[in-house]
């Protein structure tokens, strides 16, 4: 067997083995194409916050955020966002809820669309864990996470072998364009191999990217490759006695709540003392700043972090981090993306190109069409290897045909023919 033919059946029972998982993962993605614009949209459309006169500024950070606090004495916020658009709310955080503020006039305008961030939260759970229960979702990673492994294979050797063994202009032309007249088998495979041609080397930075999501160990690797040690990763503390999983993820969720100064329950509602001065530095680091965001913090002495962006949100190259000293509103650390090791910078790269967010809106519609052509090469692909056993089946059918036919009649059977 050739090196051609062996790698053709294994990219055929990869593609039959894995292409369930691989069809639901591709159409997910491509349903989540544009998740961070359409949540943005969805959430704010309702709620424009224009400025009561021009150039009128925005009430101090801690008005804004002690209003929030009033209006949902019960609500556990963790982070606020702020947009540069002058006529946007201000955004706070709870878990997959968002609460808007009027920066102006300090009222709460409601929270966002909690449909919309549903359905792509219900979408999501498909494409990662396959909407398995909580209880089985370690199971769902498991297996979205060996089909991406599957998915490079296939990516990796179907480029092979579309690769032509003759480069004539008719070959070529079959191979990389559609094809009108084109029916059953021989449009399937028309599709299959021009949509694989077009989609091969974004499809393959996309899949890539997934593992790095998928397993720390693609993680760790790619910090190897560039010469650097992998970041340490912290292990959930385990209670002492051996409590069960469940009563760990409760124990993990209380020592997550805020402390009495913070956004917790029980405690004082107040904002963070001398918030107004350390945004207004943040506010001061980079003047064409798009967003900013930073978490409320759970102790009074903790520095207070801010996430500065010039891109579109899934932009690592577009944004930095700056801590700020909590008494002084000094800098304690500025971290831009030039500043992170090529290993931190080739991980957040490689996270934000699996959904093409990193080239901003055309590489999301590049990553949106690639998952949607993606879904065609598993339909194509399975059609033509059902065509295949179907022929495959003719074929030894007729080939006992024929061997039934030319075979010498036995006694048996002669004597059944007389009497009959």
């Amino acid at each position: 067997m050739t090196l051609r033919k062996c790698l053709f059946w294994c990219h055929l029972t990869a593609g039959v083995s894995a292409g369930i998982v691989i069809f639901i993962m591709s159409v997910t993605g491509a349903l989540l194409t544009y998740e961070r614009q359409i949540i943005a949209w969805a959430d704010t459309h309702q709620y424009s916050a224009p400025p009561p006169s021009a150039g009128a500024p925005r009430l101090p950070m801690e008005a804004i955020i002690a209003s929030a606090y009033d209006a949902e004495p019960s609500t556990a916020f963790t982070t606020v966002v702020v947009r540069a658009d002058t006529s946007a709310p201000v955004g706070l955080r709870s878990g997959q809820r968002m609460l808007y503020v009027n920066p102006y006039t300090a009222e709460v305008m409601g929270d966002g669309s909690p449909a919309v961030r549903r359905f792509f939260r219900l979408v999501t759970d498909w494409h990662r864990t396959l909407a398995l229960a909580w209880e089985r979702r370690a199971i769902g990673r498991a297996i979205t996470g060996a089909c991406n492994f599957v998915f490079l294979f296939i990516v990796a050797s179907g480029f092979y072998l579309w690769w032509p063994r003759t480069w004539t202009r008719r070959h070529l032309r079959s191979l990389t364009m559609f094809s009108s007249s084109a029916r059953g088998k021989a449009r399937d495979f028309n599709w299959h191999n021009v949509i694989g041609f077009w989609s091969a080397i974004p499809l393959f930075v996309i899949v890539l990217g997934s593992l790095v999501i998928s397993y720390p160990w693609a993680t760790d690797m790619v910090y190897r490759i560039v010469g650097e040690a992998p970041p340490v990763r912290q292990r959930p503390a385990t209670p002492a006695g051996g409590a069960s999983g469940a009563v760990r993820g409760q124990n993990a969720g209380a020592a997550r709540q805020p402390d009495g100064n913070g956004p917790g329950r029980g405690g004082p509602r107040r904002p963070p003392e001398g918030i107004g001065a350390l945004w207004a530095r943040a506010e001061r680091q980079v003047p064409g700043w798009r967003s900013i965001s930073f978490s409320l913090p759970r102790a009074a002495d903790a520095p207070l972090v801010f996430t500065i962006d010039e891109g579109t949100g899934g932009q690592p190259q577009k944004r930095a981090t700056l801590t700020l000293n909590r008494a002084t509103a000094e800098v304690v650390r500025w971290e831009p993306f030039a500043s992170l090791s090529p290993g931190r910078q080739i991980r957040s790269w490689l996270r934000f190109a699996h959904t093409g967010e990193v080239y901003g809106l055309v590489g999301q519609t590049i990553a949106g069409l690639v998952s949607l052509g993606a879904s065609v090469l598993v339909y194509t692909g399975l059609l033509l290897a059902f065509r295949r056993l179907l022929a495959w089946r003719v074929r030894v059918r007729n080939a006992r045909r024929a061997a039934v036919a030319t075979s010498p009649p036995s006694s048996l059977t002669g004597s059944i023919d007389v009497g009959v």
